[in-house]
């Protein structure tokens, strides 16, 4: 039975960061780092999270510190909210440390409509979206592939999107990697994998995936938000999905076979979840060119929604004489293995980081931003649970130094999906949400129940401690006003 982790275990830093030593457990090759402050902490105490961190940080091969976030839940092996570093060569990777719902991530667009202007036609607007955004489990989209499409698809990502007309080329300027992710190779992609994920290119799914309508409703870095067209009472969209089947067949397949050959490379596991392999043996590489696979597909997928979503704007503003852009702010992942340089101990290290549940932060002048941001930094987008706010906010030099260029990704559970279910009735939150002036389309009731805002922990709580411990700045905060669900 796991050793009992009490809050008297860690050594404080500062207000906001606790560390777990190697002395805590023998098999530890690395510390374990928390950002939070007390009651997170003890959130995060409250179920397996830490244990699964520390379970992390005894994997072969690691450098630094394993690093967990103030939205930090249980997950798959490793916590939601993870982040680790592994030595390239020499490391290893982890499919079940960068997530299931590979480049799970999210979209931001704004508009040039204020809430006034938008507020009449919200619900025509809100029911438009649901339509041409096809979501729920198996959903199929607008833009079924043939064979070699989908390899097109895989090989490209966003590239892809803008040569069939449903970008435009600033979209991909303003996305992590330009909406592609290198290396990626079809052939490494299982045929199981592939028939899952042909039809639902453009397509949002199930569980916290969202659109959501927004208004910007503070802006606390004045600078920042006119560089990224933000300003107070504007209308913006939010898109929170991922790699759809696809990705979650690679993560499956990758692990079955990491399973079948992990005794060959002599690695000894303290959970069967952590499944992992050298990360330059032939399976680790090609699990990389999988991985990158299900990174373009979602970054593709992402895109074809802010298509639709263009065209749903489009539908319900001309006839009535509004005019209206909709342009992209940023895009960024928070499920994903990068092969990336960072001082680590003094020295420029090449490591592959895992971010699981964690949004890449990089700082000004990081390689790799788009011209508009290089100098004030990587946008980082931040949604709260349905019906609370999000934020908007930038990678700092803070991030670079302490978390391997990365911060938080949402608000994090404290509710499991059965839980949420069984407690909470979607019929009473759809009521409670209307009754706050949020329009709500959702294809379940029982789905909007387990994303109820109290199944997770307080997002502006969790955007202050990282705001304050310097691994990110606060730019705006959005307000909800409409919510499209699976």
């Amino acid at each position: 039975m796991a050793r009992e982790i009490r809050k008297q275990d860690f050594r404080r830093i500062n207000e906001y960061l606790w560390e777990l030593p190697t002395s805590f457990d023998p098999r530890m090759n690395v510390p374990v780092r928390i950002y939070a402050d007390e009651e997170l902490l003890e959130d995060a105490l409250g179920d397996l999270s830490v244990h699964q961190a520390v379970n992390v940080a005894s994997l072969p091969g690691l450098v630094g510190y394993v690093v967990v976030m103030p939205d930090v839940h249980q997950g798959y092996g490793m916590p939601v909210g993870g982040v680790m570093a592994s030595k390239v060569p020499g490391g290893i990777i982890s499919p079940g440390a960068v997530g299931y719902d590979i480049n799970c991530g999210v979209r931001l667009l704004a508009t040039n409509l204020t809430e006034e202007q938008v507020a009449p036609h919200l619900a025509e607007l809100a029911t438009r979206i649901y339509h041409n955004c096809p979501s729920g489990v198996g959903s199929e989209g607008h833009v079924p592939l043939t064979a070699r499409q989908l390899d097109e698809v895989l090989a490209e990502g966003a590239r892809w999107a803008l040569r069939h007309g449903y970008a435009r080329p600033e979209d991909l300027e303003c996305t992590e990697e330009f909406g592609c992710m290198p290396n990626a190779d079809p052939d490494k992609a299982t045929p199981k994998a592939k028939e899952r994920g042909k039809d639902q290119l453009g397509t949002l799914g199930a569980g916290n995936h969202f659109i959501e309508v927004d208004v910007v409703d503070e802006i606390f870095d004045p600078v920042a938000a006119e560089r990224m067209g933000l300003f107070k009472g504007q209308v913006a969209v939010q898109i929170h999905c991922g790699s759809r089947g696809f990705g979650h067949q690679i993560c499956t397949d990758y692990l079955q076979r990491f399973e079948r050959v992990i005794h060959k490379y002599g690695i000894k596991l303290p959970d069967k979840e952590l499944m992992c392999a050298p990360i330059d043996s032939p399976e680790g590489q090609d699990y990389i060119k999988a991985m990158a696979c299900a990174a373009n597909f979602a970054f593709c997928n992402r895109q074809i929604l802010a298509h639709y979503i263009r065209k749903s704007f489009e539908e319900v503003l001309k006839p009535r004489g509004i005019a209206h852009d909709v342009w992209q702010v940023y895009d960024i992942a928070h499920n994903m293995g990068k092969i990336e340089t960072h001082e680590i101990d003094g020295q420029r290290m090449k490591v592959c980081v895992h971010r699981k549940g964690a949004t890449r932060a990089w700082g000004p002048g990081s390689p790799g931003l788009p011209k508009k941001y290089a100098d004030i930094g990587q946008p980082v987008l931040i949604p709260g649970s349905m019906g609370t706010a999000s934020y908007v906010l930038l990678g700092t030099p803070g991030s670079m130094a302490q978390t391997f260029g990365s911060t938080c990704h949402g608000a994090g559970r404290v509710m499991s999906r059965a839980q949420a279910k069984r407690e909470i009735r979607g019929e009473k939150l759809k009521a409670e949400l209307e009754s706050q002036g949020i329009v709500v389309r959702a294809g379940s009731m029982a789905g909007l129940a387990e994303e109820a805002p109290r199944a997770y922990k307080d997002v502006s709580r969790v955007v202050e401690v990282v705001h304050h411990a310097g691994i990110a700045k606060k730019v705006a905060r959005l307000r909800p006003i409409a919510v499209i669900k699976g």
